[in-house]
């Protein structure tokens, strides 16, 4: 699905109606079935932009096209069919903790079906074998009938991901997917993500503080700070002297999110990664 925003200016969601806004007149374009990484501080408007990509969030001026159509000129029926191409993979994903993971991975394809099948599969789960090969490309096929609330925080985060895979989008919008695992499971998590958006030939847009795996995994990498582009650059074009334009005073933050290899050490200490089950 091709994107298009013209000059958008957007508050993030929980922001106060006279906060200033997240984004600031942005510009942004992107193709159809391109992988885009988007890097910058906390606070930059990541995640505002995904929201507003998601069409959970109505831009305060300027415009923004999907797939070539203005979504809130659209009625209502053909804006709710435009929300069904596109999966929205928060960094906390929304897992009723008593739900079974095979019931959390299916309920990407809600969109796509009648109310009654709805109802029915979550008594009922109709297509197991979905679930467990989205589970696997995550290493989680063992999980299926395991509860959400005796799973770790890394392994919600990878049913998070199950759950797009198991979805019809031919967007997906992942805010952080990394927060919550290891470097050996991030590793394997951005490989899937990557790999299945590739095969269905999908649009895949994600926010990353992990640096270092944006530009090893992404082909495109956006900088954003305060609202506003700062570089939109092929990853091999990203040197650590643009990283530490776009991280001016967040140095810390850059070596927290475990940096590209760089002949000059940053000033922050090492990052202390704690591993999930």
């Amino acid at each position: 699905m091709n994107i298009l925003l013209d000059k958008c200016v957007a508050r993030h969601p929980a922001a106060r109606d006279h906060a200033p806004p997240a984004l600031r007149g942005l510009n942004l374009s992107v193709t159809h079935g391109e992988h885009v990484a988007i890097i910058g501080p906390s606070g930059a408007g990541k995640t505002t932009l995904l929201h507003l990509l998601a069409c959970a969030l109505k831009p305060d001026s300027g415009s923004l096209q999907l797939g070539g159509r203005n979504p809130w000129t659209l009625a209502r029926g053909q804006l709710q069919h435009l929300r069904g191409q596109l999966f929205l993979a928060p960094q906390v994903p929304p897992l009723p903790p008593r739900q079974r993971t095979v019931t959390a991975v299916l309920a990407g394809r809600l969109p796509d079906e009648s109310l009654w099948a709805s109802v029915r599969s979550l008594f009922y789960p109709t297509d197991m074998a979905l679930a467990e090969r989205a589970l696997a490309r995550f290493d989680m096929s063992d999980k299926l009938f395991e509860r959400v609330d005796r799973l770790s925080g890394g392994e919600r985060q990878r049913v998070g991901l199950a759950r797009a895979l198991a979805s019809k989008a031919t967007l997906f919008l992942v805010d952080e997917p990394l927060s919550a695992l290891d470097p050996t499971r991030g590793q394997q998590a951005m490989e899937s993500l990557t790999g299945s958006a590739r095969e269905r030939g999908a649009t895949l847009v994600t926010t990353m503080h992990h640096v270092e795996m944006a530009l090893q995994h992404f082909p495109r990498i956006i900088g954003l700070r305060d609202g506003e582009l700062v570089f939109d650059l092929p990853s091999a074009n990203v040197t650590p002297q643009r990283l530490r334009a776009l991280y001016d005073q967040h140095l810390d933050e850059l070596s927290a999110t475990t940096p590209p290899p760089s002949s000059e050490p940053l000033t922050a200490p090492a990052p202390v990664v704690t591993p999930c089950r």
